[in-house]
């Protein structure tokens, strides 16, 4: 019997908003999710007062004002700002690569010196047509923001030489010309005051949710009891891997108490050096500007996806494109089902990109 309009599969950023805009419109859900908690990867543990994130730092940004209101109908923001600083060979340097990172690297004080530096070092090191992402990073700029900040941190994010990861990885790199150490360019920034669960509690008021469930042991039933399913899981196990499995990269996090105010005065820094087995320390209490008298750290550690791990990013090369194409011209045929999401649609996203997508896609279904 189908007691509901809409079946949600996976309680993160997309599923909930798709079922609080079918709410909204009289629509009857029921989101489930396998973890025992809602909000997915942007899900918050509170510890001792400060907001953990419990999958990785989530950095709220976004120029869409209409995305940014939207948020700010469950959560205050506050105004933090995104300053990573990399540690690479026992030196700092700040991210995104700008002049106080160029000051860092040769001593240049000017825009036009560093300019020199790095059309010099595009010139005698890029290649017209990258093949690879070190060929890509040369032509972009040059050998030392390479080798220095990028080649040895991409070995341990992605488990694999440069050599072998596609260009596209970083078509765009923030680089400025100026002193400044914003990460994004985007006009809105922020951390919600008390953190993501407050946005996944507004909207989720007044939707039944369950977790705990995996759709998969109950498929047959949880199938029968909604009019459409909205599925955000991993699109090659809703089809049982029929064209083979998709790859990811994997996480693991240590999460560390520590008895003293400030360990690294800054809330990511990067840990570049391959004999550092961790990418980077988040540094919770700082997302929002916490004076607890003591702080949690994480690090976090790449690692290669294997089916019982968490899948984080898919690994976009060409051979996992040509089997997700298979998918999705398959998911094009379940009239029923909605796919969406990071794992769903097999791409990397961002917060604002997901509230987008998922907002589309409700409008879609429902004409509004």
């Amino acid at each position: 019997m189908q007691k509901y309009d809409f079946l949600i599969v996976g309680a993160g950023l997309f599923g909930c908003v798709f079922a609080h805009e079918a709410n909204k419109l009289g629509k009857k859900c029921l989101i489930i999710d396998k973890r025992d908690h809602t909000g997915g990867n942007v899900y918050c543990e509170n510890v001792d007062g400060i907001n953990v994130h419990k999958y990785g730092a989530h950095i709220f940004h976004t120029n869409d004002k209409a995305i940014w209101d939207y948020v700010n109908q469950f959560a205050t923001f506050n105004n933090y700002v995104n300053s990573p600083v990399a540690i690479s060979k026992g030196k700092l340097y700040n991210l995104p690569f700008n002049m106080n990172t160029f000051y860092q690297l040769w001593g240049t004080q000017s825009p036009e010196e560093a300019k020199t530096i790095i059309n010099k070092q595009i010139e005698k090191f890029g290649v017209k047509t990258p093949k690879n992402l070190e060929e890509q990073a040369l032509s972009l700029i040059g050998k030392d923001v390479y080798e220095v900040l990028i080649k040895e941190y991409t070995e341990k994010q992605w488990g694999t030489k440069p050599t072998s990861l596609p260009p596209f990885i970083i078509k765009r790199l923030p680089v400025r010309y100026t002193f400044n150490n914003n990460y994004f360019n985007d006009k809105y920034q922020g951390i919600p005051i008390g953190g993501y669960n407050k946005i996944i509690k507004g909207l989720t008021e007044g939707i039944e949710v369950k977790t705990n469930i995996d759709f998969f042991e109950q498929r047959k039933e949880l199938e029968s009891i909604a009019k459409k399913i909205v599925y955000t899981g991993k699109i090659d196990e809703f089809f049982d891997y029929k064209f083979g499995n998709l790859e990811y990269r994997s996480l693991r996090f240590e999460n560390i108490r520590l008895e003293k105010e400030n360990h690294q005065g800054n809330a990511v820094i990067n840990y570049n050096d391959t004999d550092v087995p961790y990418t980077r320390i988040i540094e919770h209490k700082h997302f929002e500007f916490g004076t607890q008298p003591n702080t949690i750290i994480t690090k976090e550690y790449p690692e290669k996806w294997t089916p019982e791990k968490e899948a984080y990013y898919p690994i976009n090369n060409n051979e996992n494109q040509k089997k997700y194409e298979l998918y999705k011209k398959r998911s094009q045929t379940e009239t029923n089902v909605i796919f969406g999401g990071r794992l769903a649609e097999y791409k990397y996203y961002d917060m604002h990109q997901i509230i987008a997508s998922a907002l589309q896609k409700v409008k879609k279904e429902l004409k509004k």
